[in-house]
């Protein structure tokens, strides 16, 4: 199987690489700019570094050949989604992972929304809901990861996994459990398909962040 990461050099697109080169034999497309220089210590024969822009929709197309599943490591722009999800139908690759935030449907609750709406604004009238809106209507087997506030915890893999309808109330999650997480729905022991997923850590229903 073949993996493309656009945005590779990201926290949770590090991650993501490391988790997959020591659970699979999978080979790596690692996609951002600078990423050669700023990734050169993941360097081995499963993995391609392509120094470039998100614009540069044509030289990710190129890499696209014989690719299997790509996961999208930043909350994208409309416009972009748009051009990108056109590009992966035309590619005929199909599995696509793509970040994204809480509250497009007005789905955060609880004691966190008041906190999170005062210091993210409203989403489900912003760019991200556009772009969710527009990978939901293609034809990709799709997976929208809408993810709440992030801070690092080795060894904390701990997921609370929201479907879309259902409240969103957790104000924490650890890079190192989405990373898992984005890896699991690549070997396919998550099981998700066609699904705008919130993604918190359990227990942690608190009026904000607790590194806040």
């Amino acid at each position: 199987m073949k993996v493309i990461i656009l945005g590779a050099a990201g926290q949770i697109g590090k991650m993501v690489t490391d988790d997959l080169l020591a659970q699979t034999d999978f080979d790596l497309v690692l996609y951002g700019r600078n990423v050669s220089s700023q990734l050169s210590a993941k360097a081995s024969s499963r993995v391609l570094f392509v120094d470039g822009h998100f614009k540069e929709l044509d030289k990710i197309k190129e890499h696209l050949v014989d690719v299997d599943a790509v996961y999208l490591n930043f909350v994208a722009e409309d416009d972009f989604i748009k051009s990108l999800v056109e590009v992966l139908e035309e590619s005929n690759v199909t599995r696509f992972i793509a970040a994204s935030v809480p509250d497009l449907y007005q789905e955060v609750t609880g004691e966190f929304q008041e906190w999170y709406r005062a210091n993210t604004g409203i989403m489900w009238t912003a760019s991200p809901r556009k772009a969710a809106d527009i990978i939901e209507a293609s034809k990709l087997d799709y997976v929208i990861l809408r993810i709440t506030w992030l801070y690092n915890e080795n060894g904390n893999t701990a997921l609370h996994v929201t479907k879309k309808g259902e409240p969103f109330v957790e104000a924490q999650v650890t890079r190192q459990a989405v990373a898992q997480f984005v890896t699991d729905l690549l070997i396919g022991k998550a099981d998700y398909h066609q699904e705008s997923l919130g993604l918190g850590e359990p227990d942690t229903e608190f009026p904000k962040p607790s590194f806040f």
